[in-house]
């Protein structure tokens, strides 16, 4: 019986056996969680150290600062940049305008020589032949734009084809009443100088004092003390 139980105890057969440590589970947990920390601070000290054996932190800053410089001094670029092209366009409208009025300037010139020109051929063949007048007076216009402004126009031509170059003046009188009494006045810089070869448009504003009703304005050409035309028009 004895051999037995001697046997079974070495064969396959006989009861299993468990080691158990002393040490308990938490502490256990514990000491393997301060391995594992120590483990990691060992591998990110290397990691450090070998960065800095090598010089990959100092040029990764070097090379971020420069980065940083290129960036301040692009944006510096692209405001420069933008400044010029708000300033371009600004220029660019405002010869636009200007290229505009100079256009209409031209274009209303162009009509006026156009009507000078007309007027000039109707007044040609209105003249007679062989006439001897050195300077005439034309066309007088007048016309009151307010109470206090009065607005005229007087054509001045010579009736002869080739004719010299005729130096003159042009006296201007304007009669009528204030408060009722007769009134007059002429031009504030005394009579226009006239020099022209075949025709003249002459024209004007004059300031008209309070109360002042216009009745008929004069106009006269004269060379040197000869008076050479004369018109009157009537409002």
């Amino acid at each position: 019986m004895k051999f037995r139980l001697f046997r079974r105890r070495l064969t396959i057969s006989s009861p299993r056996m468990s080691v158990r440590s002393s040490l308990p589970w938490p502490l256990r947990w514990i000491a393997g969680a301060l391995m594992l920390g120590f483990s990691a601070a060992v591998a990110l000290w290397a990691f450090e150290f070998g960065k800095g054996i090598a010089g990959l932190d100092t040029n990764a800053k070097e090379e971020l600062s420069e980065l940083r410089q290129e960036v301040a001094s692009l944006r510096v670029e692209r405001d420069k940049a933008q400044s010029i092209s708000n300033t371009s366009g600004s220029l660019l409208t405002a010869e636009k305008a200007v290229q505009e009025k100079m256009l209409s300037q031209i274009r209303q010139l162009e009509s006026d020589n156009r009507s000078l020109r007309d007027d000039l051929g109707f007044f040609q063949k209105l003249l007679p032949a062989g006439s001897a007048e050195v300077a005439t007076i034309r066309s007088l216009q007048a016309e009151v734009l307010s109470q206090a402004q009065l607005k005229w126009q007087v054509l001045v031509i010579q009736p002869v084809k080739g004719a010299p170059s005729f130096n003159g003046k042009l006296d201007l009188t304007v009669h009528g009443t204030q408060d009722g009494k007769p009134w007059m006045m002429t031009l504030p810089g005394g009579p226009q100088t006239l020099q022209f070869k075949q025709y003249l448009r002459v024209e004007g504003v004059l300031d008209l004092p309070p109360q002042a009703v216009v009745q008929s304005v004069t106009a006269k050409v004269i060379e040197g003390t000869a008076i050479r035309s004369v018109q009157t028009f009537k409002l």
